[in-house]
């Protein structure tokens, strides 16, 4: 039988949007914790706890909290919206209230919980100049200069959104790898690759810079919402079929809205000893 007795450590929650999976670190009221080496530590899946990011609550003025995101390679991520989305509902809940607002690499975002439970956030405009995203050089986003004639749209991360007939049939991985490191994108890109299911309907799948194949990604939603309106493939607003479920897209005057459920899985804490061994 396990002893019981207070935990010592680092207390984090474990969520997931679709499972697009997430830890959690609330650090208001104390300076932020993660380093690029205790983000690659905790986001093995085998020797850690294993994330797609991980996201950190600190104390913003101006509004209700500020988010930072990170990879599992340790490298920092501008956006991360279902991490967004799962964050707002725990901070909507702790606070008592249906709406928050938030502040982002990319500036102040809102997020509201609907009647119907799901969790919906404004993730800003999408950046379609090309220094922005950014690219390394002067070209039409809208038709890059690679094969399969991608849409680039920056959402506080660059995205590479490719048009395809079938998404099932795509080797994600192996296109994902190789163009989330080609040398048109200086900061790296998520690649997201959706076939048209109808005119307000698309699947979507998605590999994203610093992690992998992810089962959503909502940032590459919005992204990819953006990218097919542009290319007159569907209206503003859409549906999307992602590997973990369904996502609702809207861009709107204010930028794009993304609404799905989110879920927290459980609470735990980091030992001491793996504290210091992740350094």
């Amino acid at each position: 039988m396990m002893e019981k007795r207070a935990p010592e450590g680092l207390a984090f929650m474990k969520m997931h949007g679709l499972g697009n999976d997430f830890v959690v670190f609330d650090s208001r009221g104390r300076g932020a914790v993660t380093t690029p080496a205790l983000a690659r530590a905790l986001g093995d899946r085998n020797r850690g706890v294993g994330f797609d990011q991980l996201a950190e609550i600190r104390d913003a003025e101006g509004a209700d909290f500020a988010l930072d995101f990170w990879n599992s390679d340790g490298s920092r991520a501008g956006a991360c919206g279902n991490a967004t989305r799962c964050v707002a509902d725990y901070m909507m809940r702790q606070m008592g209230r249906e709406a928050v607002t938030l502040v982002t690499a990319r500036g102040g975002l809102s997020a509201v919980r609907r009647d119907d439970g799901l969790v919906s956030v404004n993730m800003g405009a999408p950046v379609l100049d090309w220094r922005e995203v950014p690219l390394a050089r002067e070209v039409d986003v809208q038709h890059l200069p690679l094969e399969g004639d991608p849409v680039a749209v920056g959402m506080g991360n660059p995205h590479a959104v490719f048009f395809v007939p079938d998404a099932e049939a795509v080797d994600v991985a192996g296109r994902g790898r190789a163009v989330e490191h080609d040398p048109l994108f200086p900061a790296r890109t998520n690649v997201e690759f959706a076939s048209v299911v109808g005119p307000d309907h698309l699947r979507m799948r998605v590999w994203e810079r610093g992690t992998g194949i992810t089962l959503a990604c909502g940032s590459g939603a919005c992204a990819t919402a953006v990218a097919a309106h542009l290319r007159g493939l569907t209206g503003r607003r859409v549906v999307m079929d992602v590997d973990g479920g369904r996502l609702e897209l809207d861009w709107r005057a204010d930028g794009v809205w993304m609404t799905g459920p989110v879920a927290h899985v459980f609470d735990g804490w980091l030992t001491p000893a793996f504290l210091a061994a992740a350094g």
